[in-house]
């Protein structure tokens, strides 16, 4: 595995080498020992697999309070996504900036990404599959979202949106006294 931190401290793009033989292929995506050397010592406590059906679908940009704050690994296991992160540290230089990585089925990436940062893709293509591994249970009181077309973030996302879901089209936007967020 090969961890290259983001411009967002903490975040990495993790490219795994599957290896291959006539048999098809191999790849380990997760070891406790190569995750620590990225500081990483929290437990997977919930496994999350996604299908998105149509191609420039957006789901995000999702987030949950403290305490219940995740750190997240995804990794795309059938088509192409444009999965996005945002720094909502507010004691970060890079508070309220964003990254975007090409996660795919064919280039076996995955993402890294720490507590204190709002995740959220888009389908680039039809069927995709998404595996999230979380640090923290899902909890629907402290869920929380800022809007995939906030204008102070500002995401360029890859394509033309064809699907939101209600709860992501209503999250609120960023103003410039950052109201809309609730960290």
């Amino acid at each position: 595995m090969k961890f290259t931190e983001t411009p967002l401290k903490g975040s990495y793009v993790i490219e795994i080498a599957p290896f291959q033989d006539s048999r098809g292929w191999f790849v380990r995506t997760f070891c406790k020992e190569t995750f620590a050397h990225i500081g990483h010592t929290k437990e997977w406590v919930q496994m999350n697999h996604s299908f998105t059906k149509k191609k420039g679908t957006i789901r995000g940009m999702h987030y949950q309070l403290p305490p219940f704050s995740e750190i997240k690994m995804v990794r795309c296991i059938a088509g192409v996504v444009l999965d996005v992160i945002i720094d909502i540290r507010e004691t970060s230089p890079t508070f309220l900036q964003w990254f975007s990585v090409e996660l795919s089925a064919q280039n076996h990436n995955m993402i890294y990404i720490p507590e204190g940062f709002a995740h959220g893709f888009q389908s680039l293509t039809d069927n995709c599959e998404l595996l999230y591994h979380h640090t923290n249970f899902y909890a629907h009181s402290v869920e929380q979202g800022i809007r995939y077309d906030d204008n102070i973030i500002n995401i360029n996302w890859g394509l033309s949106p064809t699907e939101l879901s209600e709860r992501d089209s209503n999250f609120a936007t960023i103003q410039n006294d950052y109201r809309g967020i609730k960290l």
